[in-house]
C-alpha cells in the first residue's frame, strides 16, 4: 500500500510551487501526496495530479491588508514581532485547517515555523520532515538570514542568532499553538522552548548558492532547489511573443506578491528609469503603460520568461532568486523583507548581480543607474551564467525524494543516511574573473 505524504504550505506562490514540484517527484514514485495550501493554488496543485486540501488563510490578502502592509516595511526583527498583528486573527482557523488536512497522513513535510510538522507527527505518530527554504539551521559559518549584523560577533555569536530568532517566533506563536495542541491534537503543552528539533531537515536550495556549513548535522540535507518546469505545453500570448520578437531581451521587472505600500509611485519609477537607460521592459505589475518599449504581463512562467531576458529586477523572494539564477541572467535585487535582504546578498557576493536596492529606497536617479550596471558591467552576466550552469545540472527534487525514500513503511520514522552532497565537480571554486 502506497503511503500518503501531507506537505504542509502555507505561503505564496514561491513557496507552493517548490511543493508542487516535490510532491510530483513522490508521486512519480509511488507516493500518494496532497499539499496544503490556500485555495487560489488548487488548480496548481490539482493540475499535477496531486491531492489538495486548502488553508484558510491566503497569503495574498494577509500581506495586503493594513497589519500586512505595516509588517512588511518594518525591520527585519519586526517580521518576527510583525506574525502577532498578521496571523493570529487566523491562527486557530489556519490551525485547523492544518490539522484536517492532515488526516491520515503516513508523512509530514512541512516549515519549520512554528513547528507544524512536529506537532501533526507527535498527533498522528507518524514521522515528520521540516522543509527550509533559507538556511536556518544553526551553524557558526553564518548568522541568521534575519540576524545578518550577528556575523560581527564570531562564530558562536552567529549560532546563536539563529536560536534568538527560533526562540522569538516561538513566544509569538505559542499560545495560539499550544490552544491548538491541547483542544484539537490531544497533545499538552510544547512548552518554552518548542518541540525538540531532531527531525530530518530537507533544504530546498542548492549548496552552488550557499555552501553546505561543515557543522551542519547530518540529519540535514541540501538537496538543490525544486524546481517545477512550465513545460513544453505553455505558450506565449501573441502580444508577449510579439513583444519579444520586436527588439532586443527586455529587462524584467517585478515583486511577486508583494505589494509595495505606494505601488503606482513604484512603477512610475520603474518606467522612467527604464527609459532613461534605454532599456526595454517587462512589468509584472502596474497597468499598462501603453509604450512600444514597455509590457506588462501576468503570470508568466519564471522558467520560460528569465532566460529571454537581459536582466531581471525583482524582489529576493528564494523561488524568484533561484529562477533569475538558474536562468543564468543578472539581477538587481530590491528587497521588502524577512529573508530577501539575504537573498540579494547572495546574488551580489556570487557576482550575478549588483549590490541590493532595498524597494523603500527606490527612485528615478538611484534606479537608473542600477540598470545601467546590472546591464552595462560583463562579470554579472558572466557570474550569473557560471551560477546558471550548475544548477542546470543539479536535480534537487530526486535527491530530495532519495532521502524521503527510507521511510516506505506507514508510521516508521525516516531514517535517511548521511546528508545529502552535491557529487565531486571539476569547475573551479568560483565564477570566472
Amino acid at each position: 500500500m502506497s503511503r500518503l505524504v501531507v506537505i504542509v504550505a502555507p505561503g505564496s506562490r514561491g513557496d507552493v510551487q517548490p511543493c508542487v514540484a516535490l510532491g510530483r517527484g513522490l508521486s512519480a514514485r509511488g507516493d500518494r501526496v496532497r499539499v496544503l495550501a490556500a485555495p487560489g493554488f488548487r488548480a496548481l496543485v490539482e493540475r499535477h495530479g496531486l491531492g489538495f486540501a486548502p488553508l484558510s488563510a491566503d497569503p495574498g490578502e494577509l500581506l495586503g491588508s493594513a497589519a500586512g502592509q505595516a509588517w512588511t516595511s518594518g525591520r527585519r526583527l519586526a517580521f518576527l514581532s510583525g506574525l502577532r498583528e498578521v496571523l493570529w486573527p487566523v491562527l486557530d482557523r489556519l490551525l485547523a485547517d492544518v490539522s484536517a488536512g492532515a488526516a491520515g497522513a503516513d508523512l509530514v513535510l512541512a516549515p519549520s515555523l512554528g513547528f507544524l510538522g512536529a506537532h501533526l507527527g507527535a498527533h498522528l505518530g507518524v514521522p515528520d520532515v521540516e522543509l527550509h527554504y533559507q538556511p536556518s539551521v544553526p551553524t557558526r559559518a553564518f548568522p541568521h538570514p534575519l540576524l545578518p549584523n550577528a556575523g560581527r560577533l564570531g562564530p558562536w555569536g552567529r549560532r546563536l542568532s539563529f536560536g534568538v530568532v527560533d526562540a522569538l517566533a516561538w513566544q509569538v506563536l505559542r499560545p495560539g499553538i499550544d490552544r491548538w495542541r491541547a483542544e484539537t491534537l490531544g497533545l499538552p503543552p510544547a512548552g518554552r522552548r518548542g518541540p525538540r528539533r531532531g527531525s530530518p531537515v530537507l533544504c530546498g536550495f542548492s549548496d552552488a548558492v550557499v555552501p553546505r556549513p561543515p557543522d551542519w548535522p547530518d540529519r540535514v540535507h541540501v538537496t538543490g532547489y525544486w524546481f517545477l518546469d512550465a513545460g513544453e505545453s505553455w505558450r506565449p500570448d501573441p502580444r508577449l511573443r510579439d513583444f519579444l520578437a520586436a527588439g532586443p531581451p527586455p529587462v524584467y521587472v517585478g515583486f511577486g506578491s508583494m505589494r509595495p505600500a505606494d505601488a503606482e509611485r513604484t512603477f512610475g519609477v520603474v518606467r522612467t528609469a527604464l527609459r532613461r537607460a534605454g532599456l526595454r521592459g517587462l512589468l509584472g505589475a502596474g497597468g499598462d503603460p501603453g509604450d512600444d518599449d514597455l509590457l506588462c504581463v501576468a503570470d508568466v512562467p519564471h522558467a520560460w520568461l528569465f532566460p529571454r531576458t537581459a536582466a531581471v529586477v525583482h524582489h529576493g523572494g528564494a523561488g524568484t532568486t533561484a529562477a533569475g539564477l538558474r536562468a543564468g541572467v543578472p539581477a538587481l535585487v530590491c528587497p521588502l523583507f524577512s529573508d530577501q535582504p539575504y537573498w540579494g546578498d547572495r546574488v551580489f557576493r556570487l557576482s550575478a548581480g549588483p549590490r541590493p536596492l532595498p524597494l523603500k529606497q527606490i527612485d528615478a536617479d538611484v534606479l537608473t543607474a542600477r540598470l545601467r550596471e546590472l546591464t552595462g558591467n560583463p562579470l554579472f552576466r558572466r557570474g550569473a551564467q557560471y551560477v546558471g550552469a550548475r544548477l542546470r545540472a543539479e536535480d534537487g527534487v530526486a535527491r530530495a525524494c532519495s532521502v524521503l525514500s527510507p521511510a516506505r513503511e506507514p508510521g516508521r520514522r525516516p531514517t535517511p543516511g548521511p546528508a545529502a552532497r552535491p557529487p565531486p565537480r571539476r569547475a573551479p571554486s568560483g565564477p570566472p574573473g
